[in-house]
């Protein structure tokens, strides 16, 4: 039997469904998030909820929406949060989920440090010991350590890279407590400052829906509220916006993705961004790429969406590892997804 009244679902069945309509990879990434009550209360739901009408699960991704996009408020604020699973765990399991919450991605420490901002990194090494700077930056990616570098004070900066050339094995100890001084001192200050924007998460989860159902909830939630609307679009990074690279950019993109791919997502493309991609090939590589699209006739949508979703994930990769820029069109900001 479809469900069909909106009204009567409890909190557990509409996460069930949410969970189920944004696809199997990013449904794991969420429970990984969840404990094992949270996750055994939204499992029994999703295991007993039958056939849901489309229109619902249309109703609960505008009404999921508007809850981050209206008044930037939740129901359930941190503080809230953190009290309530004080009641449940101890302390330092509750200062790591509130950190895992609050603070910049990544699932280490140290994948934590390397998305934090540069100059916000270095603002606060510079006033810690060249040896904790010293072990920082060598457990970082080299490019982000260089960029941190170039912002500390010319002679601190200099003392920390002798005490890196002449660092042996760090300790365990050692690491342990600097990870901790990070932690408690660091990313938890961060996290308050920082808060992540809920058009933000809501523009990453609508880029990972199938090009439909995009389209069906932007249309949804632009008739609630056209000002959500245009700000998550203007935050998502489509296959269109590919156009935005350079030829190095571009280039960088070809060599990094299978001819096959590339061919079926440039089926579905402009001919504005065909023409960029092909320009950006040697006439040899145009020539059979243009051919091996010619040949392989019609292509389902469905593939189209995958290959160009590919495409867009792996130009992300490459710009989050620094090797292409992504820029807007007026030229004067740059924008690193």
């Amino acid at each position: 039997m479809a469900r069909e009244d909106y009204r009567g679902l409890e909190g557990a069945h509409k996460a069930s469904i949410l969970m189920l309509s944004v696809g199997e990879e990013m449904a794991m990434r969420l429970f990984s998030m969840l404990d094992d009550d949270e996750i055994k209360e939204i499992s029994t739901a999703m295991s007993s909820l039958g056939k849901v009408d489309a229109d619902m699960v249309e109703r609960l991704f505008v009404e999921f929406t508007e809850s981050f996009s209206s008044t930037g408020s939740l129901t359930g604020p941190y503080e809230s949060t953190e009290r309530l699973l004080m009641k449940a765990m101890p302390r330092d399991r509750v200062d790591t989920i509130m950190e895992e919450i609050r603070g910049p991605a990544g699932r280490t420490m140290w994948d934590k440090l390397g998305n934090v901002n540069e100059e916000v990194l270095a603002s606060y090494l510079k006033n810690e010991y060249p040896q904790t700077v010293a072990v920082v930056l060598s457990k970082i990616r080299a490019d982000h350590a260089a960029r941190v570098l170039e912002m500390l004070p010319d002679d601190f900066a200099m003392e920390v890279v002798m005490r890196m050339l002449r660092m042996e094995v760090v300790q365990k100890e050692v690491l342990e407590g600097v990870e901790k001084t990070l932690r408690t001192e660091f990313m938890s200050n961060l996290a308050r400052t920082n808060r992540r924007d809920a058009h933000e998460m809501m523009a990453e989860i609508f880029n990972n829906l199938e090009r439909q159902n995009e389209e069906k909830f932007l249309d949804a939630l632009e008739e609630r509220s056209r000002d959500a609307s245009e700000k998550i679009k203007a935050l998502m990074f489509t296959f269109e916006d590919l156009g935005k690279l350079d030829p190095s950019g571009v280039q960088t993109l070809i060599r990094s993705v299978d001819n096959a791919k590339m061919g079926i997502a440039l089926k579905g493309a402009s001919e504005e961004l065909r023409d960029l991609f092909f320009s950006n090939m040697s006439e040899r590589g145009a020539k059979i790429l243009r051919e091996d699209m010619e040949t392989m006739g019609p292509v389902r949508l469905k593939d189209v969406d995958e290959a160009q979703s590919h495409l867009v994930n792996t130009a992300k990769d490459l710009s989050g590892k620094g090797e292409i820029v992504i820029s807007d069109n007026s030229g004067e900001d740059e924008l690193v997804y």
